[in-house]
């Protein structure tokens, strides 16, 4: 019984605990890697040099490479989200200014930081499954538009024209934000701007 309890805690940090914070480890020393060299900089021995930790445990977290680069754009988008998300739940009005308010701050986050940009305008066909999440995002930012834009116009369309459209106007969106991505030469308050007034154009014709 006492063996179990030293295999299962260890100075007070449960083994579940300590497999989290070495999983975290390695999260952040392939993102570091990625936004600041390039993707292919993130290899299994860099990632264990930086994060200070053996080949062992990185196998115990990630049966490839490729599988740590897809967990770090999953964390990366889902931090966007979040902060998207939060971003509009905070802003008071109506449809225009918390789609304007979500945009610029998504801008805002991706100019603050260098990393970022460089993971989000690196080759999605280069790893099998980047494209994936990616298009999974575009999905996911649909089901917001939808949300949203049918929680503050008068007159919704059906279900299915608000979906076709909202694709539409995401799609749409994220070509311009990819645009800008490679050649930032507006600024992201502009692009926000332009972006939402196209995308209320589309999203107002039904209502």
């Amino acid at each position: 019984m006492a063996r179990a309890e030293v295999v299962r805690s260890y100075r007070g940090i449960s083994a579940a605990s300590r497999r989290d914070e070495r999983r975290d480890k390695l999260l952040a020393a392939a993102r570091a890697l990625w936004g600041e060299a390039g993707l292919t900089e993130v290899t299994v021995r860099r990632v264990c040099a930086a994060s200070g930790l053996t080949p062992r445990y990185f196998y115990e977290q990630f049966t490839t490479r490729d599988t740590l680069v897809l967990a770090v754009a999953e964390q990366l988008h889902e931090e966007l989200f979040a902060t998207m998300v939060a971003a509009s739940q905070g802003e008071p009005g109506g449809l225009r200014r918390k789609l304007l308010r979500a945009l610029t701050t998504y801008l805002d986050t991706i100019a603050a930081d260098p990393s970022i940009h460089r993971i989000l305008t690196s080759d999605a066909h280069s790893v099998a499954g980047l494209e994936e999440i990616r298009l999974r995002a575009v999905g996911i930012v649909t089901d917001l538009v939808v949300q949203y834009s049918a929680e503050f116009l008068a007159a919704p369309a059906s279900a299915e024209i608000r979906r076709q459209e909202a694709l539409f106007v995401v799609g749409g969106v994220n070509q311009l934000v990819d645009a800008w991505l490679r050649e930032p030469r507006q600024s992201t308050t502009e692009v926000a701007t332009l972006c939402t007034d196209l995308a209320l154009s589309v999203v107002n014709r039904s209502a």
